[in-house]
């Protein structure tokens, strides 16, 4: 199974009845899984469901599930409201009565704000429950589209990733061929040191001995056994089933352990040179890794 990324979008649109509604579901990176829901009022029960939802098909990443519904307008019947009627009456009698405007008219009373109102139809219970049913069905397909957009932008990553993995294992070989002559190199230099600082050639023993001292200090062969597990590692987590984003973080800092002791050990210009490009790609590969669930 691929690797599967974070960050995705989907739109699903849905009827039933007078009701028409749009889900759209977005995620983004995130150390966790985080769902967040906005609804229309009067569902309840879509919450769970989108909450639900995105917990058996994610395990990490901030994610927003929004629902936007709208009922149609009832083409019910038109009445009047008899008690805003009665107030705009009594309010402007007195200056009928007193001349100051005519008597109203029929076509004039109806056009007042509020005086015709529109009768809507409630939903029944058998009938609010079926509409919340197919918005769940709804928000579940926008659930498994976002699924599939994560899974792209996994594909994507995937020949990112191993194309770092590749070079982290080049630079490792690379640097341990390099670490193959510093013992040679630091028996050497310790040897004009010493000739330096008396005058004359120190002992060979004394030269082996302190040269097998500092080989011992800058031996890298633990760093870089280290460095190709972890390599053979990523490749298994690229390649294996389930959410390995913690784990490849987790292992990009082992990475990155490793190369600086590597930089700190090492004796000659072009070991040092290999652990600081070494460190610059473990540096990419940390950040693909955070997009990666």
């Amino acid at each position: 199974m691929p690797i599967s990324g974070m960050t995705g979008f989907s739109r699903v649109e849905g009827a039933h009845g007078a009701w028409t509604w749009a889900v759209e579901a977005r995620s983004v990176n995130g150390r966790n899984l985080d769902t967040r829901f906005r609804g229309p009022p009067g569902f309840d029960a879509l919450e769970r469901a989108a909450r639900d939802g995105a917990q058996a098909r994610f395990q990490r990443g901030q994610l927003t599930v929004n629902v936007q519904a709208k009922r149609a307008e009832a083409a019910g019947e038109a009445q009047v409201n008899v008690a805003v009627l009665e107030r705009y009456l009594s309010a402007g009698g007195p200056y009928v009565a007193t001349g100051m405007v005519a008597k109203p008219t029929l076509d004039g009373l109806l056009a007042l704000k509020g005086v015709i109102e529109a009768r809507e139809d409630e939903d029944d219970a058998e009938t609010r429950a079926a509409v919340e049913a197919a918005m769940a069905a709804s928000i579940a397909q926008a659930l498994d589209a976002l699924k599939i957009a994560r899974q792209e932008e996994g594909a994507a990553l995937d020949p990112v990733l191993n194309g770092l993995v590749d070079r982290i294992e080049t630079l490792t070989q690379a640097a341990e061929g390099e670490a193959a002559g510093q013992p040679a190199v630091l028996k050497e230099r310790f040897a004009r040191r010493m000739a330096e600082l008396i005058g004359e050639a120190a002992s060979e023993d004394r030269i082996v001995q302190e040269a097998a001292a500092q080989a011992v200090k800058a031996d890298v062969r633990e760093e870089l056994d280290r460095l190709a597990s972890h390599v053979a590692g990523a490749r298994a987590l690229l390649s294996g089933e389930g959410a390995s984003g913690r784990r490849l973080d987790f292992l990009s800092q082992e990475f990155m352990r490793e190369s600086n002791t590597l930089c700190s050990k090492s004796a000659l210009a072009a070991l040092t040179g290999i652990g600081l490009e070494l460190k610059a790609v473990i540096e990419q590969f940390r950040e693909q890794v955070q997009n990666v669930e």
